[in-house]
């Protein structure tokens, strides 16, 4: 643990029962009841706590007093490729939500480098930056209804092309 953190702490709420990275950093926080919602350098810190990489968050609006947010769960790979399904979304209100949906925005949209939808395949393929990791990671998320194989068959085809490209 650095310095700064054992004289400062973390910048967590008190009561936040999450155990951050030693080089994971506080960025926002609002209470979501008795628990907490934390922004941080590496993700979203959901109740329960459990944190959910920027990269798997598919989808965050903020509406009025509330943050929902889509999380994606990889659904295997396609050649270099991670095939992504999203969940239903999470609805959290807040009361104060201080900085949270604008570092939420931010951190999201931040992760994205370029995104492309396949009508044709059915699918969304975007390049996102893994907090972490070296370079960025081709996700594809198949459209309701779309023949997941055949969109398989095409990522791992977009991927062998692009890992072509960057030699």
């Amino acid at each position: 643990m650095g310095l700064f953190r054992r004289v400062f702490g973390s910048g967590a709420p008190e009561g936040f029962a999450g155990v951050l990275e030693s080089d994971e950093n506080v960025l926002a926080s609002a209470a979501v009841g008795s628990e907490w919602l934390v922004a941080t350098s590496y993700g979203l810190w959901v109740p329960g706590p459990r944190r959910v990489g920027w990269h798997l968050i598919s989808k965050a609006t903020w509406s009025g007093n509330a943050l929902a947010v889509v999380e994606a769960v990889e659904d295997g790979t396609a050649g270099e490729a991670v095939v992504l399904r999203d969940l239903p979304p999470r609805r959290f209100p807040l009361e104060s939500p201080g900085k949270v949906p604008e570092v939420v925005h931010e951190r999201v949209t931040g992760s994205i480098r370029s995104r492309e939808h396949n009508a044709t395949v059915g699918a969304w393929f975007v390049q996102r930056k893994v907090t972490g990791q070296d370079g960025v990671v081709l996700q594809v998320r198949p459209d309701p209804g779309a023949d997941v194989e055949r969109v398989r068959e095409v990522a791992a085809s977009v991927a062998a092309k692009i890992a072509k490209l960057r030699g």
